[in-house]
């Protein structure tokens, strides 16, 4: 099992934006899928309130975590410093 958390590095290993790399922003552990910075942008209409102008954003949508991949910084310095 991957060790998942808020704020750690990925890597999209499938769909649409496979080989990217980004920050993991929400998890959601009951549907198995996280939300990526700047990963998997959807738009969204948003009707005019009070409080805000509506019209169309876009944002982060959530994908399953097996399309993940830990970036581990610390097992690549481990890496590099053997071959030395």
């Amino acid at each position: 099992m991957m060790q998942l958390k808020k704020g750690v590095q990925v890597k999209i290993i499938s769909g649409k934006d496979k080989g990217k790399t980004g920050e993991i922003l929400e998890i959601d552990r009951k549907l198995k899928k996280v939300k990526i910075k700047a990963i998997n942008m959807i738009k969204k209409h948003l009707k005019p309130t009070k409080e805000n102008k509506g019209g169309i954003i876009s944002k982060e949508n959530f994908i399953h975590q097996s399309n993940v991949r830990n970036i581990d910084i610390k097992s690549k310095e481990k890496k590099t410093t053997n071959k030395k």
